[in-house]
């Protein structure tokens, strides 16, 4: 052992030692003097050795008890640790005794014998040193719960501290959403200017702006993808984009809207619609002469149908490459609403053409509304 460790060692348990020392002078001096009684020195090496012994051996052995094991079954091995340590306690010492004897460390006494007198003396100080191991333990263990209370303490504390903080953030993210409604305000009456003074001069243009206007008025309203929104609120939306990109391409673009049913009051998931028609202009061939791309919708009998089929875009580089996110995330939004009660399919079929299809089950309240009227 280096001498780093001896002093390891020793700045760990010097209080230890302190405690027994001064514990071991006062039962052989103090005692003694006032008794008038000492024994030879190999009697009080027997005496210490054993009991010190048990008094740790107990202690680490208490120790996990009350750390693993039940209630009911913690008294039960408690009771038998002590009972163990009680009969070591009087083992152990008789054969030091008739070691020390042997070796001549202890005069021979023709007296001394294994009898009550013996066994109730050993009794008792192993009581004893139980009894102080066990306070030992149970100071161990309040300081211990002390430490963990302390422990929470400072972590509800910091918890309250950053929840205080989140809550700065958020009424200052409030206040800053605030301030920054007046750009949109400005945005739109910006572009209500310029497509007043274009509409004389560029119809096209004007049209062009008022479209993506109403696209941004749309995005800046658009309620947590948590919720649902009017199905025909994304139609419209729909519109404008095909209009944009009619408006971009000089009506190059050949693709049809196709409506079936009524769509007033049903409610559908916000942007699953709108990606599905983006992944059609970003991937697909929209502007095929004989092949028009098609978004259907049909609504009938609480049964609602999307669909959209486009012919495959082979020139596309591989920066426009899909890699399916678009439908993944799709996927996964529809399960988060209507968990096995959906069908969605996306494939290319014989003829080249990319076909995606949705059916679910969705209610329409402002149907059964009227249906009661």
């Amino acid at each position: 052992m280096t001498l780093f460790n001896t002093r390891k060692l020793y700045q760990k348990y010097k209080l230890h030692l302190l405690v027994w020392s001064l514990y071991i002078v006062y039962e052989v001096f103090i005692l003694g003097l006032v008794t008038n009684s000492f024994r030879q020195p190999a009697a009080y090496l027997v005496v210490y050795l054993v009991s010190i012994s048990t008094f740790y051996i107990y202690a680490l052995a208490l120790e996990k008890i009350l750390r693993s094991d039940t209630k009911s079954l913690k008294f039960l091995k408690i009771t038998l640790l002590i009972v163990a340590m009680i009969f070591a306690y009087v083992i152990s010492t008789y054969i030091l005794i008739l070691l020390f004897e042997q070796i001549h460390l202890i005069a021979k006494n023709p007296e001394r014998a294994f009898d009550k007198a013996f066994i109730l003396s050993c009794i008792y100080r192993s009581l004893l040193y139980i009894g102080y191991a066990t306070g030992y333990v149970y100071i161990l263990k309040s300081f211990s719960d002390q430490k963990r209370v302390e422990a929470l303490e400072r972590q509800n504390l910091i918890t309250q501290i950053e929840k205080q903080a989140l809550e700065t953030d958020l009424v200052q993210s409030q206040n800053n959403f605030l301030r920054s409604q007046i750009n949109p305000h400005f945005l739109f009456n910006t572009l209500n200017f310029i497509y007043n003074d274009a509409r004389k001069k560029a119809p096209m243009a004007a049209d062009a702006i008022m479209n993506l206007s109403e696209m941004m008025r749309y995005a800046l309203k658009r309620p947590e993808v948590s919720e649902l929104v009017p199905l025909s609120e994304e139609v419209e939306q729909i519109e404008h984009l095909i209009n944009l990109h009619q408006l971009r391409t000089a009506n190059t673009v050949n693709i049809s809207l196709e409506i079936n049913g009524d769509l007033f009051g049903l409610r559908f998931p916000p942007l699953i619609l709108l990606t599905l028609v983006e992944n059609m202009f970003k991937h697909g061939n929209v502007s095929h002469s004989t092949q028009a791309a098609l978004i259907r919708i049909e609504y009938s009998q609480s049964n609602l149908n999307i669909s959209t089929i486009n012919m495959v875009n082979d020139n596309k580089g591989k920066e426009h490459e899909s890699h399916h996110v678009g439908l993944e995330n799709i996927t996964k939004r529809l399960n988060n609403f209507y968990k096995d009660d959906y069908i969605f399919r996306y494939y290319k079929d014989p003829l080249n053409r990319y076909i995606t299809e949705i059916d679910v089950t969705v209610s329409n309240p402002l149907a059964k509304l009227n249906s009661f009227q």
